[in-house]
């Protein structure tokens, strides 16, 4: 059987005398006490097999979601995450790997790790919160929101470096082409990075423009053999389909790509025109990256999240948006999400500046909140928002609390930059962390 929730327990190692260790038994006492979050682990694992009673059984619910959880915990990569597992007696007894178990390989790890979908991470943060209000810990009376960016794993988009990736990338794809199927096509690649080179080391615009023409020129000449490639391709005959199929799939996916970063690139450096954020495209990888301006300063390239913290310190929700809404477009649906989550409107709420408007405390109020305080007045009066000026202040200085909640999912949780790749992942990954701090929050408050 594949990926069965639990297995015969297996001879492990104990846990050391520390407080890490200490921390990892709550941890799994926790798990243990919702069996739910491993049902549900289980499904994503066993999703799209055609018999999951057939092949060689694979890790564990369990060993799928607490390897999960110390990969986020420490920020280690997929190998460092296994020679971790293999090297430690804690990290082996609390993800359940027996003293004669052998470690799964990194692509193993991480192909079980990236099965888990954000839909799964977010039903298991409800069901902690859930267990944090049976316990005392948090009961999402008084909530405080607040939006952060975390970025996507891409170099800074300047236009010569996109053309330049959609050059080498396409040569590499055409080069595997000729190499394997015979086909004849050039290799434009050291004459687009001497002109990538160029334009960044270039002193003067006319120079810099002069050097873009002829970037723009040999990608184009790139997309056009790239473009023949693909329909040779199509009358190969070979016994390796997969590998053709692989070539040409990524022709397909990439060919439009470069032909928007070429449209795009005519349009700002030959036309000097100025695009709007959403008709710009800044990574042919992760081409789901938003351009997220933020305070009228500084540029993030990567996605908005609306975090909502509880009084406990725990992060009791999380929303990932689509392109870069303004804060004022989102207290509402937050709270709402709120009175979803616990079936009741929290009774308090407390907001940044951004997010406040006259028709944002209507609709908040008329949600059941009693107490709505935003940082910024924004022309709103205090008793309008608050039943008492000291109501307001507190709340106020409640609010600061999420600036140290968000802070500590990007310095110890890895929300600062998301290194998975795609859409989906990268909402899975903003989940798996939020999911990993509040089981060590609960971890550290059952302890104290």
């Amino acid at each position: 059987m594949r990926n069965r929730i639990n297995k015969q327990l297996k001879i492990v190692e104990p846990s050391i005398d520390h407080e890490h260790a200490k921390e990892l038994f709550e941890i799994r006492s926790l798990i243990d006490e919702n069996p739910l979050i491993l049902d549900l682990i289980h499904a994503d694992l066993i999703r799209n097999l055609d018999d999951p009673e057939a092949g060689r059984e694979g890790m564990t619910a369990r060993q799928v979601f607490c390897v999960l959880l110390i990969k986020q915990m420490n920020g280690f990569s997929y190998k460092t995450l296994q020679y971790h597992l293999a090297d430690s007696r804690t990290y082996r007894w609390f993800c359940g790997f027996g003293i004669a178990d052998v470690i799964p390989s990194e692509s193993t790890l991480q192909r079980d790790i990236k099965k888990i979908r954000f839909e799964t991470m977010e039903a298991i943060n409800r069901v902690l919160l859930g267990s944090a209000a049976k316990k005392g810990i948090e009961k999402g009376r008084k909530v405080r929101v607040d939006c952060t960016v975390t970025e996507s794993n891409i170099h800074y988009p300047t236009d010569s470096s996109l053309l330049w990736d959609c050059v080498r990338v396409l040569c590499r794809l055409t080069q595997r082409a000729k190499d394997k199927y015979g086909i004849t096509v050039s290799d434009h690649r050291r004459r687009a990075k001497r002109r990538a080179m160029g334009i960044l080391n270039a002193k003067r615009k006319k120079q810099r423009v002069k050097l873009y023409r002829d970037l723009l020129k040999v990608t184009k000449k790139t997309v056009s053999n790239a473009e023949n490639t693909l329909e040779l391709l199509k009358k190969v005959a070979t016994d390796n389909v997969a590998s053709l199929a692989s070539i040409y799939a990524q022709l397909a996916h990439y060919i439009p790509l470069a032909r928007q970063i070429i449209d795009q690139t005519e349009r700002r450096v030959i036309g000097c025109e100025s695009l709007k954020p959403e008709e710009k495209i800044v990574s042919i990888f992760e081409t789901h990256t938003d351009i997220i301006r933020k305070d009228r300063r500084d540029t993030y390239y990567g996605h908005k999240l609306a975090i909502t913290g509880g009084a406990s310190g725990l992060l009791t929700d999380l929303v990932v948006e689509d392109g870069n809404p303004s804060d004022a477009t989102i207290a509402q649906k937050m709270i709402a999400r709120q009175k979803d989550i616990y079936k009741r409107p929290p009774r308090q709420a407390a907001f940044d500046g951004g997010f406040a408007s006259k028709d944002n405390l209507k609709d908040i109020k008329r949600l059941g909140v009693k107490d709505v305080m935003f940082s910024k007045k924004c022309g709103l009066e205090v008793s309008d928002m608050a039943k008492s000026t000291w109501v307001y202040k507190r709340l106020r200085n409640f609010r600061a609390g999420i600036e140290g909640m968000i802070s500590f999912l990007k310095r110890c949780f890895g929300l600062a930059r998301c290194t998975w790749r795609g859409l989906e992942s990268f909402r899975t990954y903003a989940w798996s962390s939020v999911v990993t701090a509040n089981l060590l929050l609960m971890a550290r408050r059952m302890l104290a």
